[in-house]
């Protein structure tokens, strides 16, 4: 699958966004991509999930034991990772602010664990999880994303696979440009503005 593949399934699925967009760094940009959107469709997940695992190199797929994703962005993605893989998929949640495994969820001590997310864009949550799956006993080899859109500068301190790089430029809210300014922004994700 290429990347005009890849954006033809966002299009399609009309998760391919364009305006004023808040971002849940609070950074601004002016293209979003719904994830949420285009994984509605269990088979374009699945073609998805399987276009990255294509991606990956035999040998870190073959050490792969378990996918673990960070709620809630992660959650179907994760899964269709894990059945892509042929392995077992979780998340960790924040119920009190911090990432952690719950929900009867375990790893055995050592376990090679992929990192999942939706979309990068900081790496911030990213590396949260990959504090909370190490705290529960899991080794992480490697992460994953549908989208990478932090322009290259997203260190998860492991090896980091995304289906699609999207460099687009985000603001700061206090240093817009003028087009971008012009148009009232909104909130297209699932977490409030930082």
């Amino acid at each position: 699958m290429t990347d005009d593949d890849v954006l033809a399934e966002f299009r399609a699925a009309q998760a391919l966004l364009e305006g004023h967009f808040i971002l849940s760094s609070g950074l601004r940009s002016s293209r979003y991509l719904q994830c949420a959107r285009v994984l509605m469709d269990p088979r374009r997940g699945a073609r998805l999930a399987e276009a990255l695992v294509q991606r990956m190199p035999a040998e870190l797929k073959a050490r792969i034991a378990a996918v673990v994703s960070p709620a809630m962005g992660g959650v179907i993605v994760g899964h269709e990772m894990g059945r892509a893989l042929g392995v077992e998929a979780m998340f960790v949640e924040r119920p009190t602010g911090t990432f952690e495994l719950r929900r009867g969820f375990r790893l055995e001590p050592g376990t090679e664990v992929l990192m999942m997310e939706d979309v990068v864009t900081t790496g911030l949550s990213g590396r949260e999880a990959i504090v909370a799956i190490e705290a529960a006993g899991g080794r992480v080899i490697a992460a994953g994303a549908l989208v990478d859109r932090s322009n290259g500068t997203a260190d998860l301190g492991v090896p980091f696979f995304p289906l699609i790089r999207l460099d687009v430029p985000t603001y700061d809210p206090d240093h817009l440009p003028p087009e971008l300014a012009a148009i009232p922004a909104i909130k297209p994700g699932s977490r409030a503005a930082a």
